[in-house]
């Protein structure tokens, strides 16, 4: 009872600290620029954290240790992946997109951005645009508290239902307040905690268990009593050309995530993403590194305790911080998987808003004041909080199933989108829209057929075809509907330049000039 009080203790002076930054945060929006962008004047450190800390969700801490632990090295292809595409994201796409945006019209999300971008009067792109961001956040949202709501039933005994509820009811205070900068700020917060926590808990047990020698004898022991060849200190044990592929293939989802790519967005100037570069990817490599290494001395913990068994890889985390720590210290750990599923959800809710406000309402409703379109803003939260909340009640839905490949409808669809509107002059709407629609479909279609159809081919994780052939069909039809209209291509192709130069931190003289 006193270790549950503990943990308690911790866990709820993590949500007073998160809603104090939420309220904090609340005095700086004066307007929906702010409430969805920080006013651009979001510093390095904090839009790199911010973006690694949304980004990573439960998955961290809880899906890449458990699959580690299961099947050993070959699974950190993944994690591998994720950091080499992080790295690229935030090389290119990071202080081009940062200079376009504010180039463009000054737009505050993809979708606008989209729409400046090709001079769509049709505003057909921003529909289709703010509809998919929309619904797959929707369910994002929505799975995220389904997490919340399990996390507090296993870790505290308490129902599902209230777990969700607490867990949501804190992530929307803060974010209906607080707006963009508050969920970056409790980013920030939340990326440490996920940091010290998964530098702290590899640590201890490494200690405890007799060193890296010991943990390597131990894991070799342990894999002995397993299905023969098994060797989980292998990176190639039981992989596949194909599987190697498609766990690298996870970098590609980066260039079109909203709630990633929107940090970038945000920044002071282009100028700032070397430094976020470098804080952001290092992040990464660190979390990413004590991931893997919870889940290797993990196995050789559980093999030097045989009295002591894990029914679940995936709480191995959670396991070792409980019994390693004081109560209060792995309330803490425990605060940081709470971190990483509400620092997504807050993210999420926020660009969700914006499609709806932004990409959406503005489109067909009546102008509005600066503090009516603020309050439209967290109106959009509270909308979409509802739809999620209602979704997550049952903590079977169907819909959980979509978010297994949600990170690859978004990469594939908006991943070639945002490369070639960024870096391809000759892009056009048309060749965008048809891009998008072409990743969604084709990662829907592929992703729900079994794998051993084709031969095999399906094995292949759906982003690898989804985004080339969105690449493919997005330039063919560039090339195909381009029309030139002097006046218009003018436009487009000096704005083309000023981003460029803006992006290299040089100043642009027009021709004119």
């Amino acid at each position: 009872m006193m270790d549950t009080t503990f943990k308690l203790i911790a866990i709820l002076l993590y949500f007073a600290a998160m809603l104090a930054i939420g309220f904090y945060a609340s005095r700086k929006n004066n307007d929906l620029d702010d409430y969805m962008l920080a006013g651009r004047k979001l510093p390095p450190f904090v839009a790199a954290l911010s973006a690694g800390a949304s980004d990573m969700s439960g998955w961290l801490l809880l899906g890449l240790p458990g699959a580690v632990y299961a099947s050993g090295l070959v699974e950190a292809w993944i994690a591998v992946g994720l950091t080499i595409g992080a790295w690229l994201n935030w090389k290119f796409i990071a202080p081009r997109l940062r200079a376009y945006t504010e180039v463009a019209r000054n737009s505050i999300t993809i979708p606008s951005f989209l729409e400046n971008r090709f001079r769509d009067r049709t505003h057909l792109l921003r529909i289709v645009a703010g509809g998919i961001v929309l619904v797959y956040f929707t369910f994002y949202v929505s799975s995220g508290m389904v997490a919340g709501g399990k996390f507090f039933e296993s870790s505290f005994g308490s129902t599902y239902l209230v777990g969700m509820l607490l867990v949501a009811g804190v992530t929307i205070v803060y974010t209906l307040f607080g707006g963009f900068l508050g969920a970056s700020l409790t980013d920030v917060a939340q990326g440490l905690l996920m940091l010290a926590a998964l530098i702290a808990v590899p640590v201890v047990a490494l200690i405890n268990v007799g060193g890296w020698g010991e943990m390597v004898d131990l894991i070799g022991s342990a894999d002995a009593g397993m299905e023969e060849g098994t060797n989980r200190l292998s990176f190639l044990a039981n992989a596949t050309w194909v599987g190697v592929i498609s766990a690298l293939a996870w970098g590609l989802g980066y260039f079109g995530q909203p709630h990633i790519i929107v940090r970038f967005m945000a920044l002071r100037s282009a100028k700032d993403a070397v430094a976020g570069r470098r804080i952001g990817v290092a992040w990464m490599a660190i979390c990413a590194f004590g991931a893997v290494m919870t889940a290797l001395v993990g196995i050789a913990y559980f093999q030097a305790n045989p009295g002591i068994t894990l029914d679940d890889p995936e709480t191995v985390f959670l396991v070792l911080a409980q019994i390693l720590f004081h109560p209060f210290v792995a309330g803490l750990v425990l605060a940081a998987v709470l971190a990483a599923v509400m620092s997504t959800i807050s993210s999420q809710l926020i660009v969700c808003s914006s499609a709806l406000v932004e990409d959406l309402y503005k489109l067909f409703g009546r102008k509005a004041s600066a503090r009516n379109e603020l309050w439209l803003g967290r109106g959009g939260v509270i909308l979409v909080a509802i739809i999620a909340i209602l979704i997550a009640l049952d903590p079977e839905a169907s819909v959980l199933d979509l978010v297994s490949f949600a990170w690859a409808g978004f990469g594939a669809s908006f991943g070639p989108v945002v490369i070639l509107a960024l870096f391809w002059k000759k892009f056009n709407a048309w060749g965008s829209l048809s891009s998008l629609v072409v990743g969604a479909v084709i990662v829907f279609w592929w992703g729900n057929m079994p794998d051993e159809a084709w031969g095999g081919a399906f094995e292949m994780y759906e982003i690898v075809p989804g985004f080339v052939l969105a690449a493919i069909v997005g330039i063919i039809v560039s090339l195909v509907t381009h029309r030139s209209e002097a006046a218009e291509t003018a436009e487009i192709s000096a704005e083309f330049d000023e981003a460029v130069a803006v992006s290299k931190g040089k100043e642009f003289v027009t021709s004119e000039a």
